[in-house]
């Protein structure tokens, strides 16, 4: 069965990955970039290349969805999964169900400092990026071969974080990467324990080994392992074709020092239901 780490784009979802890689695919809890192999990407090209389909739509994969999926649980194994999508339906096709999912972990991100992350990752304006968080139909699209591979249906910011955080398909541990951030062990004790509180995941909390996990995962040593070992989810810069960091700004991304006052006023008026409810203002 599937276990979901989900997320807007850039909202801290690989370095969860990181942490929980570390966690449950290594012996003692230390880091490195080829563990997030055991935290794939859904959906990807990775899950649809062998179907015969032309995929010839951007939204063409939505009808394996359900069925790459139930081919996941064949093994019936609990398989922590990646996704950017939402918890929604295209053309009637439901990203997924109760059958082949056991849970979910829904991280939320100030959207004030999300604007300024998406700009960074994407090469805009930063207009331009909260123009990305608020466009209704918004979807990250994939093309392999001429084929419609990758397909993330995003909808707007709010869209995503409601379809996640009310879903009753099953259980739902939403955390903010703030508190990741700040209160980074009892945030990360609590995700382990929700794995392990609704999945068949053997043994107990390690305290030790969630301590080694986040100590080989800070942010300074993320950046001095893509520095040197370079990061392959790192996209390149349109103009010179070098990659740009992945692992950016960490804490320094603070939107009082980056955004003018009058987009920050723009920003809390659009999104001022999701800053009261989880409590940035």
């Amino acid at each position: 069965m599937i276990i979901w780490i989900a997320s807007y784009p850039k909202s801290g979802n690989t370095w969860l990955r990181a942490l929980l890689s570390s966690y449950f695919f290594s012996k003692n809890g230390e880091f490195n970039f080829k563990l997030l192999e055991n935290i794939k990407s859904f959906p990807s090209p990775y899950f649809f290349e062998k179907y015969s389909d032309p995929f010839t739509e951007p939204e063409s994969t939505s009808r394996y969805w359900i069925e790459t999926q139930e081919k996941i649980n064949i093994k019936k194994n609990i398989s922590l999964l990646k996704t950017h999508n939402a918890m929604c339906k295209i053309n009637g096709n439901s990203f997924t169900n109760s059958k082949n999912s056991l849970g979910a972990i829904y991280i939320v991100r100030d959207p004030r400092n999300l604007v300024t992350s998406l700009s960074h990752h994407y090469q805009i304006k930063l207009e331009d990026a909260l123009e990305f968080m608020v466009t209704k139909n918004k979807a990250i699209i994939h093309k392999v071969d001429n084929r419609f591979l990758g397909f993330n249906a995003l909808f707007s910011w709010q869209f995503h974080e409601e379809s996640w955080s009310n879903c009753k398909k099953f259980p739902v541990l939403v955390i903010r990467y703030e508190d990741l951030e700040q209160k980074t062990f009892a945030t990360f004790s609590k995700v382990i324990n929700f794995i392990l509180s609704i999945s068949s995941m053997p043994g107990e909390f390690s305290r030790v080994k969630a301590i080694k996990s986040i100590q080989s995962c800070q942010f300074e040593k993320l950046q001095r392992m893509e520095k040197i070992e370079g990061f392959k989810e790192a996209v390149e810069n349109e103009k010179t074709k070098k990659k740009l960091k992945f692992f950016n700004l960490g804490n320094k991304n603070n939107f009082r020092n980056l955004l003018s006052q009058s987009l920050i006023e723009k920003i809390n008026k659009i999104f001022n239901k999701e800053l009261r409810k989880y409590k940035y203002i």
